[in-house]
């Protein structure tokens, strides 16, 4: 058999791992004003904001889409800092 790789950039990712490096790489703040949402930016904490993702489709969504835009910019500042032969 042969191994099957994922191209879903979410594959074996849990939201409280996305959650927990999108608040490393950005912080409450920047969350808050990139994604407006309350558990953002009042009093935010990675329980109560699970919480509301996991019962929010919406606002699941678009923290799951900010999360594959982090991943695809960090892939591409790593590409370019690559020497060129």
């Amino acid at each position: 058999m042969s191994d099957h790789l994922s191209k879903d950039p979410l594959h074996g990712i849990t939201l409280e791992q996305l959650l927990t490096q999108l608040v490393e790489h950005y912080g409450w703040e920047e969350l808050g004003y990139r994604i407006q949402i309350n558990c953002f930016t009042s009093d935010p904490s990675i329980k109560s904001s699970l919480k509301f993702l996991r019962r929010t489709p919406w606002a699941r969504a678009k923290v799951e889409a900010l999360y594959i835009h982090m991943i695809d910019n960090a892939a591409l500042q790593a590409k370019s800092k690559e020497p060129r032969p």
